[in-house]
């Protein structure tokens, strides 16, 4: 083999080596592609075996993935929650992701962390059918992995607020005759927390979030659909809300909105509110405590 050739190869496999040095659990490194017969904790999970639908790239950001965090098997409750970190739809913040996944799990609750597709390399509707493939993917495998399928909740913060809570209002019944067993069951979650969320696509909205989601010029008829307060009815799931009045980055009237709407609906909803910090502080005993017990009442 001549010298240049083996430069190529020294040059790829050090590559291969940096990208797992940096990204130990992407698909290149041990990330599963297959749903395992077990979980094991801290692990990726990819959410299509192949490339995801809309999927323009190769590398990590164009692979939407669940991260694993599995509660001791004394306290494992058999209920699961996807969670959604905030970012503005442009990144995902790591104290909204594998935190929560840890919190959840150290409460018997199995956290799945989504990594979710980004704007503004891509808009709706991707991040929405990354979150809807994530409930479905946990719901057609619970049996298998001892989780129980009538149990598969979401959690949201900020922009990850917004897609909590559009996978909430915009879920899908599952397809009997799909060949893709993932998508014959619903994405509908069983219940929803939302976290100083965006809900909002008018006046009260976050514009960056808006704006890595749907674009710059996003027309009208989008903008009303994705405004998640217009979209709640009496098949909304139950809801705990938690935002702050100090809140200058998304303001209070999202959730205030959302909150009335399943009020309207009649959908039970608990809503911590108040002057509780500002924008992203993520997990704090102002509402983690009062969530967990509505949890307990709502059997997770």
């Amino acid at each position: 083999m001549s010298t240049p050739n083996l430069r190529r190869k020294a040059a790829r496999l050090f590559g291969l080596l940096a990208l797992c040095a940096l990204f130990p659990s992407s698909a290149r490194c041990g990330e599963e592609s297959t749903p395992p017969a077990t979980l094991t904790d801290k692990t990726f999970l990819r959410l299509w075996s192949g490339p995801a639908p809309g999927a323009r790239g190769e590398t990590l950001e164009d692979i939407p993935a669940v991260q694993v965090f599995l509660p001791k098997a004394e306290t494992a409750t058999g209920a699961s929650i996807v969670v959604c970190p905030g970012g503005a739809y442009g990144f995902r913040a790591g104290h909204e992701g594998a935190t929560v996944g840890e919190w959840l799990a150290a409460n018997g609750v199995t956290g799945f962390v989504l990594r979710y597709r980004l704007g503004p390399k891509y808009h709706h509707p991707v991040e929405l059918g990354d979150a809807q493939r994530a409930i479905r993917y946990v719901r057609a495998n619970a049996a298998a992995w001892k989780l129980d399928p009538t149990r598969v909740g979401i959690i949201g913060f900020s922009a990850g607020g917004h897609l909590a809570s559009s996978a909430a209002t915009h879920y899908t019944d599952g397809d009997p005759k799909a060949e893709d067993s993932v998508e014959r069951v619903s994405s509908r979650p069983d219940l929803q927390i939302l976290v100083y969320p965006v809900i909002t696509m008018g006046a009260k909205t976050h514009g960056g979030s808006r704006s890595n989601l749907l674009g710059k010029n996003p027309a009208p008829e989008l903008l009303e659909l994705l405004s998640n307060e217009k979209q709640v009815n009496a098949q909304t799931p139950p809801a705990f809300l938690v935002h702050s009045t100090e809140d200058k980055a998304v303001p209070v009237e999202n959730s205030d909105m959302y909150a009335a709407a399943l009020k309207a609906a009649n959908v039970p909803c608990e809503y911590a509110r108040g002057s509780i910090g500002g924008h992203g502080f993520g997990l704090q005993k102002s509402w983690t405590e009062q969530c967990l017990k509505w949890l307990r009442a709502m059997k997770f």
